[in-house]
């Protein structure tokens, strides 16, 4: 009698055999700041390394002068592409002057209409904006808020996402009023989203699942951040802040690992280890 295929055997079988699922590769992005130095010494070289730990695609952080990392739009996007990664998103920003009443708003806004034209070219998703100066008051932080608004319906035109990511100053109080809350709630969700960074939200002393569910859909992006490698200080509930993950509206998940044990690549692929390897992580929360 002849070998039969396990697929045959499970056809003559009625169906009653139970063919093993195929492991299905995460989506686990990568800010590319994780791996700041060794871009600076070996680019190419480190691109490779990081598509070799089984990263899906890259968050930038060396936007400049309508290039990326001293590329051209178009060669960024054909790097990253020819490793096997996506190009996801950038963090780039331009901050107001420190007088808001003297700040030049035809030279911001044809900063951005260069930044927004290279992301586009680039392929990006999404623009985000990593800082911003803590404000002195209410009304300064409310200029910050319209500001972001309206680069996001710049960004919305030609097709892009901008959001704005935390550190843990904005959950200090300015007039009585947390900072990060009275953003959340004076900038148009339509416009801006929140890529919340979890470890600096509970450096910050709160929680990001009570954010959540106090601001349904406005995390669509989300920095998976420890103290070191992901999971090394137990100050971080990863396994609440997944399985909250579509109330907060969540797309795409961005591991960054700024301090190491080790190098930075051990430390970078021991932390993609870890999401990979855990139960509660979904294979993609992008619809």
């Amino acid at each position: 009698m002849k070998k039969r295929s396990l697929l045959s055997m499970a056809i003559l079988l009625g169906g009653l055999f139970i063919l093993p699922a195929c492991n299905q590769k995460k989506d686990i992005y990568l800010q590319l700041y994780s791996v700041r130095d060794d871009i600076k010494a070996d680019y190419a070289g480190t691109i490779a390394k990081v598509a070799e730990m089984g990263y899906t695609g890259v968050e930038a952080a060396g936007y400049g002068d309508g290039q990326f990392y001293g590329m051209s739009p178009a060669d960024f996007k054909k790097s990253i592409e020819d490793a096997g990664m996506k190009v996801l998103s950038s963090h780039t920003s331009r901050p107001l002057a420190d007088s808001l009443a003297g700040t030049n708003w035809d030279e911001v806004w044809a900063w951005w209409d260069t930044a927004i034209q290279a992301h586009k070219e680039a392929g990006m998703k999404y623009i985000v904006a990593p800082w911003m100066p803590t404000p002195a008051t209410l009304a300064d932080l409310q200029v910050y808020c319209d500001y972001y608004n309206q680069i996001g319906e710049k960004c919305n035109a030609a097709g892009l996402r901008f959001g704005y990511h935390n550190h843990n100053f904005e959950f200090k109080e300015i007039e009585g009023q947390l900072m990060y809350d009275y953003m959340l709630a004076n900038t148009d969700p339509s416009k801006v989203f929140f890529q919340m960074d979890v470890y600096w939200v509970g450096e910050g002393g709160k929680n990001p699942v009570d954010y959540f569910n106090n601001y349904p859909g406005r995390f669509e992006l989300l920095h998976i951040k420890d103290e070191l490698e992901l999971g090394k200080s137990g100050k971080v509930d990863f396994e609440s802040i997944y399985n909250n993950a579509e109330t907060a509206g969540t797309k795409y998940m961005i591991v960054e690992v700024e301090r190491y044990t080790g190098t930075p690549f051990e430390g970078v692929k021991e932390s993609y280890d870890f999401l990979n390897n855990a139960p509660y992580v979904k294979a993609s929360y992008s619809k």
